[in-house]
């Protein structure tokens, strides 16, 4: 088969559950598990903005789909949601260079293919989708991007590389090692190797790749948001997390959600806030107790959100 403009393989699907229109596109027709998107298109099909969502570690925009309403709700409200897997894969670091390259080139090409140069834009994500989300916008305020986000919302991210390390290393040595759970000892290793060191030989990297750093007093990263508004959506459920998994605050992402958006308000960004829930969080279809799922964060809140942003813009 022969690829268009850009070289693209397009595949029309429809949702029954959703009603709107949807579009896979993959940008390599030889691989259909990396480099591509879904879009889920309004329901009277006019697009008045567009989000770009993306999903946490080793997930896929099917997974988003299926564990949260939040392209629903932003179909019924005229915005056109992009669901993309990166070039890097899903098991994506997001803040790395090879992520926030590829998730740049999307965002450039369906600008194009759709026509939304002059639409507001929105990011969000989960998890490490939330990470690459901040990223991206600290990136487009400091190297200046032709498409910038008018907000942008994280679901659980983790922001602080050096603290989410050494919180890592702290397990390890506070436990039976046969007992901890194997994702600690694998990204104590990812980290090393994306850092390129541990924070005793590579700070700079990790100051460099965190949305956030606690002991970064320059504030170098978050002075990019001073003017963008953003949502962090987090459930730090101790208790849970002491009686499963055996980890208290020093694991917890909570620490720097709180710390960055304390700093962000004494900074000057009256748009910037943190939302903290309890027993919302799980994950489908089985509806597994989890703190972090997508669905602590309220769908029709972020979208009430933003159309408030747009409101108050508008005045």
């Amino acid at each position: 088969m022969r690829r268009s403009i850009k070289l693209l393989l397009t595949i029309f699907i429809f949702n029954v559950s959703y009603g709107q229109r949807t579009e896979t596109v993959y940008l390599n027709e030889k691989d259909s598990t990396s480099n591509m998107y879904i879009a889920v298109f309004p329901k009277n099909e006019i697009v008045k903005s567009f989000m770009v969502l993306l999903d946490g570690f080793g997930n896929s925009p099917n997974s988003v789909l299926s564990q949260t309403e939040i392209p629903k709700f932003a179909s019924k409200n005229g915005i056109l949601t992009i669901m993309p897997v990166l070039k890097t894969g899903s098991t994506y670091w997001g803040s790395d260079k090879a992520s926030q390259e590829s998730l740049k080139e999307v965002i450039q090409l369906v600008v194009s293919k759709y026509q939304l140069k002059d639409k507001d834009f929105y990011i969000g994500g989960f998890g490490i989708g939330g990470t690459c989300a901040v990223k991206y916008s600290e990136l487009a305020v400091q190297e200046n991007y032709e498409i910038k986000p008018k907000a942008i919302f994280a679901i659980n991210p983790i922001l602080d590389w050096e603290r989410y390390y050494n919180g890592a290393k702290r397990v390890i040595r506070l436990s039976d090692t046969t007992k901890v759970n194997d994702e600690i000892f694998y990204m104590i290793s990812r980290i090393e190797k994306e850092m390129d060191g541990t924070t005793e030989t590579a700070l700079k990297n990790y100051h460099s790749q965190s949305p956030y750093s606690f002991s970064d007093t320059t504030q170098k990263a978050i002075k990019n948001l001073i003017e963008i508004p953003i949502m962090i959506i987090s459930e730090p459920d101790i208790q849970w997390y002491l009686k499963e998994r055996n980890y208290d605050l020093s694991y917890s992402n909570i620490i720097d959600q709180v710390a960055m958006i304390n700093e962000l308000q004494r900074l000057g960004n009256k748009n910037a806030i943190l939302i903290t829930t309890s027993n919302k969080g799980y994950r489908m279809p089985n509806k597994v107790r989890h703190p972090n799922s997508w669905s602590i964060a309220d769908p029709k809140q972020i979208i009430k959100w933003i159309k408030n942003l747009d409101n108050k813009a508008s005045r």
